[in-house]
């Protein structure tokens, strides 16, 4: 992130971000004016636009899901490197999307502590 967000990093952030995920239909922003301007920019070229939800509510979702991994990780004063921090950080996602009820179990019924052991096996 920039200190100053502006339209020219909200709009490259939008391009490496639909170039590496796919077109979204919909996209959930905070009430940055440089992401509105950009998103419209980004719009005014496509024949299908982005919709914009600027939502503060769904934009706090997402925001509090990760709350529990900055609980986790705080404590850790940093990580060594990048490969580190994704293994863990992404450990930690999947521990988190078996406890809701997240993962596809196939139709067996299994426990959390089976459901991460099969991962590990």
């Amino acid at each position: 992130m920039r200190a100053h967000r502006d339209k020219t990093a909200a709009r490259r952030y939008f391009e490496k971000s639909i170039a590496q995920n796919g077109e979204p239909e919909a996209v959930t922003i905070d009430k940055s004016d440089a992401s509105v301007a950009a998103l419209e920019a980004i719009n005014a070229e496509r024949e299908t636009p982005i919709k914009n939800r600027q939502t503060k509510y769904l934009d706090n979702i997402i925001d509090q899901d990760h709350c529990a991994i900055k609980r986790h990780t705080h404590p850790m004063l940093g990580f060594k490197n990048f490969r580190c921090a994704r293994i863990l950080l992404g450990c930690i996602e999947v521990a988190y999307m078996i406890a809701k009820g997240q993962m596809k179990d196939n139709g067996i019924r299994q426990t959390f502590a089976e459901q991460f052991y099969s991962l590990a096996a």
